[in-house]
Protein backbone atom coordinates (compact mmCIF):
# COMPACT_ATOMS: atom_id res chain seq x y z
CA UNK A 1 0.00 0.00 0.00
CA UNK A 2 1.35 3.54 -0.85
CA UNK A 3 1.47 5.69 1.89
CA UNK A 4 2.62 9.21 3.33
CA UNK A 5 5.66 8.46 5.67
CA UNK A 6 3.38 6.41 7.37
CA UNK A 7 6.64 5.99 9.76
CA UNK A 8 6.79 9.56 11.04
CA UNK A 9 3.59 9.59 13.37
CA UNK A 10 4.52 5.94 14.95
CA UNK A 11 7.75 8.16 15.49
CA UNK A 12 6.68 11.03 16.72
CA UNK A 13 4.27 9.41 19.44
CA UNK A 14 6.91 7.63 20.72
CA UNK A 15 9.34 10.65 21.31
CA UNK A 16 5.98 12.45 22.92
CA UNK A 17 4.84 9.01 25.22
CA UNK A 18 8.82 9.08 26.32
CA UNK A 19 9.35 12.51 26.29
CA UNK A 20 9.91 12.49 29.90
CA UNK A 21 12.91 10.35 29.64
CA UNK A 22 15.70 11.99 28.79
CA UNK A 23 17.66 9.66 27.19
CA UNK A 24 15.04 9.23 24.18
CA UNK A 25 16.35 11.94 22.70
CA UNK A 26 19.34 9.76 21.97
CA UNK A 27 20.05 7.21 19.01
CA UNK A 28 22.54 5.04 17.21
CA UNK A 29 24.12 5.99 14.05
CA UNK A 30 26.15 3.39 12.62
CA UNK A 31 28.14 4.29 9.63
CA UNK A 32 30.77 2.34 7.17
CA UNK A 33 34.70 2.95 7.11
CA UNK A 34 36.98 3.15 4.49
CA UNK A 35 38.43 0.07 6.13
CA UNK A 36 34.84 -1.97 5.33
CA UNK A 37 34.19 -2.18 9.22
CA UNK A 38 31.10 -0.81 10.72
CA UNK A 39 30.96 1.64 13.12
CA UNK A 40 28.19 2.65 15.79
CA UNK A 41 27.72 5.46 18.30
CA UNK A 42 25.11 7.69 19.97
CA UNK A 43 23.97 11.02 18.45
CA UNK A 44 21.41 13.50 19.78
CA UNK A 45 18.41 13.87 17.39
CA UNK A 46 17.82 17.47 16.86
CA UNK A 47 14.38 17.47 14.92
CA UNK A 48 13.32 17.03 11.43
CA UNK A 49 14.42 19.35 9.15
CA UNK A 50 11.26 21.77 8.50
CA UNK A 51 8.14 19.82 6.68
CA UNK A 52 10.16 16.73 5.50
CA UNK A 53 11.03 13.39 6.93
CA UNK A 54 15.08 14.25 6.89
CA UNK A 55 16.23 14.08 10.34
CA UNK A 56 19.19 16.55 11.71
CA UNK A 57 21.88 15.66 13.47
CA UNK A 58 25.00 18.10 14.77
CA UNK A 59 28.07 16.96 14.60
CA UNK A 60 32.27 17.38 14.83
CA UNK A 61 33.59 17.94 11.71
CA UNK A 62 36.83 16.78 12.83
CA UNK A 63 35.08 13.02 13.81
CA UNK A 64 36.36 10.26 12.56
CA UNK A 65 32.02 9.62 11.15
CA UNK A 66 32.61 12.38 8.58
CA UNK A 67 35.40 10.50 6.53
CA UNK A 68 33.29 7.51 7.05
CA UNK A 69 30.22 8.99 5.48
CA UNK A 70 32.54 10.91 2.72
CA UNK A 71 33.39 6.84 2.18
CA UNK A 72 29.98 5.62 1.73
CA UNK A 73 27.06 8.15 2.42
CA UNK A 74 24.57 5.38 3.73
CA UNK A 75 23.95 4.61 7.11
CA UNK A 76 21.65 3.43 9.65
CA UNK A 77 20.03 4.68 13.09
CA UNK A 78 18.56 2.11 15.68
CA UNK A 79 16.54 4.21 17.92
CA UNK A 80 15.08 2.08 21.10
CA UNK A 81 12.32 3.59 23.43
CA UNK A 82 12.53 2.03 27.02
CA UNK A 83 9.15 2.99 28.24
CA UNK A 84 7.00 1.83 25.22
CA UNK A 85 8.86 -0.71 24.09
CA UNK A 86 9.46 0.27 20.48
CA UNK A 87 12.18 0.30 18.34
CA UNK A 88 12.82 1.90 15.07
CA UNK A 89 15.95 0.98 12.21
CA UNK A 90 15.94 3.48 10.05
CA UNK A 91 18.28 3.34 6.66
CA UNK A 92 18.95 5.76 4.90
CA UNK A 93 21.36 8.43 2.97
CA UNK A 94 23.33 11.08 5.05
CA UNK A 95 24.27 14.70 3.75
CA UNK A 96 27.18 16.63 5.33
CA UNK A 97 26.65 20.13 5.64
CA UNK A 98 30.00 22.39 6.65
CA UNK A 99 30.93 25.45 6.32
CA UNK A 100 32.45 24.96 2.96
CA UNK A 101 28.83 23.94 0.98
CA UNK A 102 28.32 25.89 -1.67
CA UNK A 103 25.13 25.86 -1.28
CA UNK A 104 23.53 29.04 0.59
CA UNK A 105 20.13 27.08 1.20
CA UNK A 106 22.31 24.40 3.60
CA UNK A 107 24.38 26.82 4.54
CA UNK A 108 21.28 28.49 6.26
CA UNK A 109 20.46 25.36 7.91
CA UNK A 110 23.76 24.62 9.33
CA UNK A 111 23.69 28.19 11.06
CA UNK A 112 19.88 27.72 12.31
CA UNK A 113 21.26 24.32 13.80
CA UNK A 114 24.08 25.97 15.66
CA UNK A 115 21.95 28.92 17.11
CA UNK A 116 19.52 25.95 17.93
CA UNK A 117 22.12 24.41 19.96
CA UNK A 118 22.70 25.25 23.71
CA UNK A 119 26.09 27.61 24.65
CA UNK A 120 27.52 24.70 26.50
CA UNK A 121 26.80 22.43 23.24
CA UNK A 122 28.64 24.89 21.19
CA UNK A 123 31.70 25.04 22.97
CA UNK A 124 32.47 21.22 22.76
CA UNK A 125 33.31 22.43 18.79
CA UNK A 126 36.19 24.42 19.87
CA UNK A 127 37.70 21.94 22.03
CA UNK A 128 40.59 19.99 20.73
CA UNK A 129 39.78 17.88 17.69
CA UNK A 130 38.44 14.44 18.70
CA UNK A 131 40.54 11.32 19.12
CA UNK A 132 43.97 12.74 19.24
CA UNK A 133 46.02 12.42 22.46
CA UNK A 134 45.07 14.81 25.32
CA UNK A 135 47.96 16.91 25.52
CA UNK A 136 46.55 19.36 27.62
CA UNK A 137 48.25 18.58 31.13
CA UNK A 138 45.14 18.99 32.93
CA UNK A 139 45.33 22.80 32.36
CA UNK A 140 41.29 23.38 32.80
CA UNK A 141 41.36 26.23 30.16
CA UNK A 142 38.29 27.00 28.84
CA UNK A 143 37.29 28.01 25.58
CA UNK A 144 35.07 31.63 25.12
CA UNK A 145 32.26 31.98 22.69
CA UNK A 146 30.29 35.04 21.62
CA UNK A 147 26.74 33.57 21.77
CA UNK A 148 26.03 35.98 19.05
CA UNK A 149 28.57 34.19 16.24
CA UNK A 150 27.69 31.84 13.93
CA UNK A 151 28.91 28.00 13.72
CA UNK A 152 32.77 27.57 14.46
CA UNK A 153 34.38 25.73 11.00
CA UNK A 154 34.00 22.28 13.68
CA UNK A 155 30.71 22.47 13.48
CA UNK A 156 28.87 20.04 11.04
CA UNK A 157 25.36 19.55 9.96
CA UNK A 158 24.25 15.82 9.31
CA UNK A 159 20.65 15.50 7.47
CA UNK A 160 19.43 11.30 7.73
CA UNK A 161 17.15 10.98 5.09
CA UNK A 162 15.66 7.87 5.37
CA UNK A 163 14.92 5.49 2.76
CA UNK A 164 13.57 2.67 4.90
CA UNK A 165 12.20 1.98 8.25
CA UNK A 166 12.02 -1.07 10.40
CA UNK A 167 9.72 -0.50 13.29
CA UNK A 168 9.13 -3.37 16.19
CA UNK A 169 6.82 -2.72 18.83
CA UNK A 170 7.59 -5.15 21.62
CA UNK A 171 4.15 -4.79 23.45
CA UNK A 172 2.13 -5.32 20.81
CA UNK A 173 4.34 -7.79 19.24
CA UNK A 174 3.69 -5.68 15.75
CA UNK A 175 6.35 -5.49 13.21
CA UNK A 176 6.47 -3.26 9.94
CA UNK A 177 8.78 -2.11 6.81
CA UNK A 178 8.27 1.13 5.13
CA UNK A 179 10.10 1.20 1.99
CA UNK A 180 10.28 4.30 -0.13
CA UNK A 181 10.51 4.74 -3.68
CA UNK A 182 11.07 7.88 -5.93
CA UNK A 183 7.83 8.67 -7.86
CA UNK A 184 7.96 9.52 -11.73
CA UNK A 185 7.59 12.70 -10.43
CA UNK A 186 10.70 12.61 -8.62
CA UNK A 187 8.75 12.27 -5.23
CA UNK A 188 9.14 9.96 -2.35
CA UNK A 189 6.50 7.11 -1.97
CA UNK A 190 6.18 4.70 0.74
CA UNK A 191 5.15 1.59 0.87
CA UNK A 192 4.27 -0.34 4.22
CA UNK A 193 4.05 -4.02 4.83
CA UNK A 194 3.15 -6.18 8.07
CA UNK A 195 5.50 -8.82 8.74
CA UNK A 196 6.34 -11.31 11.53
CA UNK A 197 8.14 -9.55 14.65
Amino acid sequence: MATAASWKPLLLRALDSNAHLKHSAFFQLATIGSNGRPSNRTVVFRGFQEDTNVIQINTDRRSAKIEEIKHCHFGEICWYFTESWEQFRINGKIDIIDGANSDACKLQQREKAWFASSLKSRLQYLAPAPRLPDISNGSGEENQLDPSEGPVEAFCLLLFDPEQVDYLNLKSNERFIFSSRSSEQGFKLWMSEKVNP
